[in-house]
């Protein structure tokens, strides 16, 4: 492998989209996993209470000592928090079901909005060797979802191929532009990723279509397909591309990976 450029500082991408079922878990960790493959040290942020990166990476609940809930409310040290995953290269910052209350408690801090940045952005943060941090934020703009803009560089937004996909990214952008102004100027987005893309499916075509036509080039060249692999892939706790690198969801992530890292 020729000899890779490594940020000075990890960038950090928050992955997110208000809308639930999109593709948004499955894009952290495929991502991640293909980023590692290509050299880098990528850290999985989980802040879903769901948790479901975390079992999707391999970490049963029973192995999530402190978590993204200690992270964010306790003010622990993010190497305290962050476990090795099976995929060299990659690790995770645990979530469980404790961060269902974390909206609440966030509410009352008057920093409510920069927890994350903060503890992602400590000086001890760059001694880790990070060259990459991927949020995976929950399917709401809660503020658990505002801090992930906080902290972030750049966000990736997962886009499934169906109908009304578009409408729902207004919402979104409309957080974007406030988080920009109050907050976080330098924020960009990285690109619009489509996923569960059918390329049999004229819908998908036309989503495609107006997604190009509406936002031009934010829209990445690589488009995800509906892909059985994909799909199966977290119930055996592992990315696609350990669980079948030839399937057709395992090149279309190491190609966003590749156009990722073409844009940097």
């Amino acid at each position: 492998m020729s000899e890779i450029t490594r940020p000075k500082k990890p960038k950090i991408i928050a992955v997110t989209n208000q809308k639930g079922g999109v593709g948004k878990t499955t894009t952290a960790i495929n991502l991640g996993a293909e980023l590692a493959a290509q050299g880098y040290n990528v850290l999985i942020v989980d802040i879903d209470p769901q948790g479901n990166a975390s079992t999707g990476i391999g970490v049963e609940p029973k192995d999530r000592g402190l978590t993204t809930y200690d992270l964010l409310l306790e003010e622990t040290p993010l190497q305290n928090v962050m476990l090795e995953t099976e995929t060299e290269g990659l690790w995770i910052a645990p979530a469980t079901t404790d961060l269902s209350s974390a909206d609440i408690e966030l509410s009352a801090n008057e920093k409510r909005s920069t927890m994350l940045h903060d503890a992602l952005r400590a000086p001890d943060v760059d001694d880790l060797g990070l060259d990459y941090i991927l949020i995976d934020c929950p399917p709401s703009l809660s503020l658990l979802t505002v801090n992930a803009m906080v902290a972030a560089d750049t966000v990736l937004v997962p886009l499934q191929s169906e109908f009304f996909a578009l409408e729902g990214l207004s919402q979104l952008m409309l957080t974007l532009r406030e988080v920009r102004e109050a907050a976080n100027p330098d924020l960009r987005i990285e690109g619009v990723v489509l996923t569960m893309y059918d390329k049999r499916n004229n819908l998908s075509h036309q989503v495609e279509a107006d997604a190009r036509a509406n936002l031009g080039d934010l829209v990445f060249t690589t488009v995800i397909p509906r892909n059985v692999r994909v799909s199966e892939a977290p119930s055996y706790a592992m990315p696609v591309s350990a669980y079948d690198p030839a399937s057709k969801g395992s090149v279309a992530y190491a190609a966003l990976a590749q156009e990722i890292l073409a844009r940097q």
